[in-house]
């Protein structure tokens, strides 16, 4: 699977998108793999203040519930709504399937991030492979 050049990753596998001051934000294809089929999403509502670091909401999958990290801080301004009734979106095409939308607070918080080599490389360690 190759991860977008023009997206940073986190260790925690959310993907950020920059555009101006607008940040979207995802899961990774690897993350959606290793939860296995998505039953439910957790995100928060719109006007919601996140923190880079701390958790945003939740993703449930048949094996786990694992927790949402914000890799940046900002100021909800969108959620994907389809994903209420059809969380399997994610697991589709976990790519292009964004969750929140947010006002970044701080654009240049973004450059602690990885690149999508960085990522691959990581996850590669991480997986053992």
């Amino acid at each position: 699977m190759a991860y977008p050049a023009d997206y940073k990753y986190t260790k925690e596998h959310e993907w950020l998108k920059i555009d101006g001051s607008t940040g979207t934000i995802g899961i990774t294809d690897y993350a959606q793999n290793s939860l296995g089929d998505i039953v439910f999403v957790e995100l928060p509502k719109v006007g919601t203040e996140i923190a880079a670091g701390k958790t945003f909401g939740s993703v449930e999958s048949v094996k786990a519930v694992s927790d949402l990290f914000a890799p940046v801080s900002g100021t909800v301004t969108e959620v994907n709504e389809e994903l209420n009734t059809a969380p399997e979106q994610v697991n589709k095409d976990a790519n292009k399937t964004w969750m929140i939308k947010v006002t970044l607070k701080d654009p240049g918080e973004a450059g602690g991030l990885l690149s999508n080599g960085d990522y691959e490389k990581f996850i590669a360690e991480e997986s053992g492979h």
